[in-house]
């Protein structure tokens, strides 16, 4: 099932999520360390609109029962790579789980760093933070893969859908004096 592309979002704030266990010690030492794997959540919220408008928005809200329901949807300008690379972006050589440089083949020109990026079968979205190569030979990802991926398997790297949730079990819309709807949902990503 797939969230209504319109209308369409005024705004999006991403954020990503990295749990982290901090202790300071008295003398200023501070020791970290990962504690959970990294997942994306957002907020999106629309410009006023008419009830009709909202209709289709609303529904699908509906349909989620909360946080029961899982769903994908396209990040307005996240969900495409920022470069004019084309082809078909596949894994080149088989990672496990915990590996962050995957070597690639199959695409003309470079993905950016700051694209999202999904490999084929998994419900994770990742970030491409370093690239190498004319042609990417190989793309470095955060966070760490969560498992293991395939020789071969295809990486989507447009229209990037993510698997999400809603945040929180109440939804709220707001009715204005001048008939129109204010709206802005939670997600989290589903791993």
């Amino acid at each position: 099932m797939s969230y209504p592309t319109t209308p369409v979002f005024r705004s999006v704030n991403l954020q990503s999520q990295s749990p982290t266990l901090v202790s300071e010690a008295v003398s200023g030492k501070i020791q970290a360390r990962q504690i959970a794997g990294q997942r994306w959540s957002f907020t999106a919220s629309y410009p006023p609109m008419t009830r009709s408008e909202f209709a289709p928005v609303s529904a699908f809200i509906m349909q989620q029962r909360g946080r029961l329901n899982t769903f994908t949807i396209e990040l307005p300008i996240m969900s495409d790579s920022a470069s004019s690379a084309t082809g078909t972006l596949a894994v080149n050589g088989s990672k496990t789980a915990g590996n962050t440089v995957i070597a690639v083949d199959g695409l003309t020109g470079s993905l950016n760093v700051g694209d999202m990026v999904k490999f084929n079968g998994h419900d994770k979205v990742y970030m491409v933070v370093a690239v190498s190569g004319t042609n990417m030979t190989s793309m470095t990802i955060e966070p760490p893969l969560v498992e293991a991926i395939a020789n071969d398997e295809a990486i989507t790297y447009n229209n990037v859908p993510m698997k999400v949730r809603l945040n929180n079990d109440v939804q709220e819309f707001g009715l204005r004096t001048d008939s129109l709807v204010s709206y802005e949902v939670d997600f989290l990503e589903a791993i």
